[in-house]
């Protein structure tokens, strides 16, 4: 169904409303998930200290579902300072939550935002129902929130297609730094990449954004979701604090290495992709996937040369392997 004709200042408000209720939906899509497995999920996460590869699977599994890599990064900061995860351990998960957190940009490319209604029809019919089922139907409704609010975005940006000044200023993404720069300040402002990347292969798809720039954009939301570990373990012990400043060593060096390629890398996902929104999705897979695997190898070698003095030795059927 067609927008009515708005006012700029009509569709701004309009455009923030569609994005404020997609950081509702997805916090409380996160908090339901975290809620239904407030037992299971810390024992989940503290197997990770068996080996470094379970680690990675685990990040990246828990963080595809709860749709965060923010909150997963926050979490394995907690556990970290409560002693169910060593510090070794937690670099592992916090390398798959980086793959983890590509689902979303994956599900959205899909465009699988139209089933968002039919969810939030089934949640909430389950929510009527006994305590058990009912914790899982507001699960169910608030990750169908999460599609029809995208939706509900892709809807209020088509009037952006018009607007030549838009279009000239989103351009300008299409320079790598600035694409980059421009993904990680939106991020921070946010708290979440999974919004930043949703939000760019909408964009895509609306014809508002060039892939080219959208990858640039994916690439730099991977250094600004590291802040909200960094702000959750100031507060916290100093492994704590250690392993959210290793989470941002990880997406900092990542990015600074690839920002001379990201023109090429973006090359590469458009001629492998079958339509731009999934070249950023391949993209943002390819990018996460690649950090994961470099830094993966190395996490036994950090976490017993840059962990704070003091923490436990691991015994031997703890330690990474």
């Amino acid at each position: 169904m067609p927008l009515p004709d708005f006012s700029d200042f009509q569709l701004l408000i309009l455009i923030l409303s569609a994005l404020l209720l997609f950081l509702y939906g997805l916090e409380h899509f996160s908090k339901e998930l975290q809620a239904v497995g407030s037992d299971r999920l810390p024992r989940w996460l503290g197997l990770a200290t068996r080996n470094r590869f379970s680690g990675l699977a685990l990040g990246a599994a828990v963080t595809a579902v709860v749709q965060s890599s923010s909150a997963v990064s926050a979490l394995v900061v907690a556990l970290v300072n409560a002693g169910t995860l060593s510090f070794s351990a937690s670099l592992a998960v916090l390398l798959g939550a980086k793959v983890g957190t590509t689902a979303t940009a994956w599900l959205v490319s899909f465009k699988l935002t139209q089933i968002g209604p039919y969810l939030i029809v089934l949640g909430g019919i389950l929510t009527m129902l006994p305590f058990q089922i009912r914790v899982i139907g507001r699960a169910i409704f608030y990750f169908g929130f999460i599609f029809f609010t995208l939706d509900l975005i892709g809807q209020s940006l088509e009037p952006l297609r018009q607007d030549p000044w838009v279009v000239q200023q989103l351009a300008r993404a299409s320079v790598p730094w600035v694409g980059v720069l421009l993904g990680a300040l939106i991020t921070m402002l946010l708290q979440s990449s999974s919004v930043v990347s949703g939000l760019a292969v909408v964009l895509v798809q609306q014809g508002v954004l060039s892939p080219e720039a959208a990858i640039a954009i994916v690439i730099g939301a991977n250094a600004g979701t590291t802040v909200t570990a960094l702000i959750a373990s100031i507060p916290m012990d100093a492994f704590a604090r250690r392993a959210a400043q290793m989470n941002t060593f990880f997406n900092g060096v990542a990015v600074l290495l690839m920002l001379p390629f990201v023109g090429p890398f973006a090359r590469w996902a458009i001629a492998l992709g079958d339509s731009p929104d999934q070249a950023v999705a391949i993209a943002h897979l390819a990018f996460n996937l690649g950090l994961a695997l470099f830094f993966l190898p190395w996490t036994g070698w950090f976490g017993r040369r840059w962990a704070p003095k003091g923490e436990p030795t691991p015994s031997p059927d703890n330690a990474p392997v």
